[in-house]
């Protein structure tokens, strides 16, 4: 990440705080420490490019931007942690309206080694940019926008009005409240959203991913952890190639995709679409549904819509459907259970007519028809091995 950093001296005026301007060293337990403070005026922009560095930025009050600078060295003699503090160069500046914060080794990293920067920057900050190959990242406080990378660190970020863009390669990633659009990946850690504002984009390459609450919607992703969504307005897209997906209160529409997890929703006000290899999938009032599964159960409670109701599907490999449906709905029906010996469709709504074909030791067809209050939108639903049931609900 940060093998093209500009030469210090050749895009920058930087201050270096090296040499005579390093802060005394301390003994610190069985450590030894280094801390340099300083502060940067009128900039609106803050770029902060560090090597093994752990970075948290803080809004406050203030007008100008300060920081600080603690290394911790664990040698066991202070002359060779004072040589480990001299080959960490941190350089600061201001250009235009952007102020700059650069640390890297002039040798190689020590084991023996850490470092942490601390800046608090105006809450009215317009932008804050923070990179990092390898440590932690933090930013809170702040209305402007935040762009923040690191090579393995986790992030944690909250309180931040503008649109919001972090990326880490493999640790966890937890967003308290924003309020605007956030985009978030990670390479294999967990990620937890609290409150968004605007749309939410979260990919994880393995992890579980949770979303607390959403208003613009959202599209979740993980390569092999589970996805919870406890609220949302707006379009929910989320898929996992092996996990489940629970969404509860979704004010818009949804797409669900798991390899073989469960699925499940609470509540969607649009149309759904849900895919399992072979986990059971759960409906618990929707309007209008497309859904398969190879090998689990079906259940779909249909609620009334605000708009044109269109056709609906459900159908599993192996498993029992169970429908329910308001006494007033508008439906035509269209059931069928294609190797139906031993298996049966039971439906509580007489205009529905139950058939059957084949003989008494041949595999059977089970079909249901029948027009719901005159008919409307069709809902078929099939199930290769399974029995179907159809109920009637106030």
């Amino acid at each position: 990440m940060l093998k093209n950093l500009p030469k210090l001296g050749l895009l920058l005026v930087l201050a270096t705080l090296c040499g005579a301007q390093q802060g005394s060293v301390q003994k610190e337990g069985s450590n030894w420490t280094n801390v340099v403070n300083g502060s940067l005026t009128g900039a609106r922009t803050l770029r902060i490019r560090v090597q093994a560095c752990a970075v948290r930025v803080e809004g406050g009050s203030a007008q100008g931007i300060s920081y600080v600078v603690r290394n911790k060295s664990y040698e066991t003699s202070e002359a060779k942690a004072r040589r480990q503090f001299d080959s960490y160069k941190v350089s600061t500046s201001t250009r235009g309206d952007t102020a700059w914060i650069v640390g890297e080794w002039a040798v190689r990293h020590p084991h023996k080694f850490s470092l942490e920067v601390t800046v608090t920057v105006p809450r009215d900050i317009d932008v804050v940019k923070i990179e990092t190959d390898g440590g932690g990242i933090v930013t809170t406080g702040i209305s402007g926008r935040l762009e923040a990378e690191s090579g393995g660190g986790a992030i944690h970020l909250d309180d931040i009005g503008g649109a919001i863009s972090a990326e880490t390669g493999g640790g966890a990633i937890d967003v308290g409240n924003v309020g605007s659009d956030l985009t978030v990946k990670t390479g294999g850690g967990t990620i937890r959203i609290g409150s968004a504002k605007g749309k939410v984009v979260a990919e994880s390459g393995g992890g579980n991913l949770e979303l607390v609450s959403g208003s613009q919607g959202a599209s979740l992703e993980t390569g092999a952890g589970s996805i919870h969504v406890n609220k949302c307005t707006g379009e929910v897209k989320a898929s996992t190639d092996g996990g489940s997906i629970d969404l509860g209160d979704i004010k818009g529409g949804a797409t669900l995709e798991t390899g073989g997890g469960s699925l499940k929703i609470s509540s969607a006000s649009g149309p759904v679409k849900a895919e399992t290899g072979g986990g059971t999938i759960e409906l618990w009032g929707v309007p209008v549904a497309h859904v398969e599964t190879g090998a689990g159960s079906v259940i779909a409670k249909f609620i009334a819509s605000g708009g044109d109701r269109s056709d609906s599907v459900l159908e599993t490999g192996v498993g029992d459907i169970t429908v329910y449906l308001l006494p007033n709905v508008n439906l035509t029906v269209h059931a069928s259970i294609e190797a139906a010996t031993g298996h049966r469709i039971l439906s509580d709504f007489p205009e529905i007519k139950v058939s059957s074909e084949g003989g008494q030791w041949d595999p059977k067809l089970i079909t249901a028809e029948g027009n719901l209050n005159g008919g409307g939108p069709v809902l078929k639903v099939r199930t290769t091995m399974g029995n179907i049931y159809i109920r009637r609900v106030q």
